[in-house]
């Protein structure tokens, strides 16, 4: 039996996270097909659990403090990915009655857990990535980027519901085709012993 190390293991979880993320977008926005976007949503949410996890390991010397927080944030945004694909995923699979009641999820309102928390906790781990030796500027600036492009999503979601509207449009072309899965599988690539650059 193959042992990987939990490094080949968050490496993997962080390539897949920038596919599974970039199939949501591709889903979400060119194939406007709802089961297959809440599919993709819900799994990168679970797949990039261990990822804020190994972020955590690696900048803990750098700051603790903050960086417990920023695990605690990327483990509910990442649940909150979770939540809010399965929310989607079974009002897709069996529709309410009141098909259009366009109630916002309880649990996760408007993207508030799966956009507004994971952008804070992509921003706050890249902000600690920047000062730890290994990752490179140009590596912490697109996370950075990609925090505050998800902050802006949700702020969009919550005032404007329409997502054609260019104020809401823009940033989920942006973020879910290039940004954040370069993002994470740039990571992932670091993960697995390939240098940043």
């Amino acid at each position: 039996m193959l042992k990987y190390s939990f490094n080949q293991y968050s490496s993997l979880a962080a390539v897949s996270a920038g596919i599974v993320g970039f199939l949501y977008a591709v889903s979400f926005v060119v194939l406007k097909n709802p089961a297959m976007s809440a599919l993709f949503l819900g799994l990168q949410g679970l797949i990039a659990i261990p990822v804020m996890v190994v972020l955590y390991q690696k900048v803990k010397a750098v700051e603790e403090n903050f960086a417990l927080i920023a695990l605690i944030l990327g483990i509910i945004g990442s649940v909150g990915l979770l939540i809010h694909g399965g929310y989607d995923l079974a009002n897709v699979i069996n529709p309410p009655a009141a098909a259009n009641l366009d109630l916002p999820n309880q649990v996760d309102p408007r993207g508030l857990l799966a956009f507004g928390v994971s952008g804070l906790a992509i921003l706050k781990f890249s902000w600690l990535l920047s000062k730890i030796k290994g990752f490179s500027v140009s590596f912490s600036t697109l996370g950075m980027i990609s925090g505050l492009l998800l902050i802006e999503i949700y702020l969009a979601r919550l005032i404007v519901l329409s997502p054609a509207r260019p104020i809401l449009l823009y940033p989920v072309l942006i973020e879910g085709f290039a940004v954040n899965p370069i993002w994470y599988i740039w990571l992932g690539s670091i993960l697995g012993g390939k240098k940043a650059s």
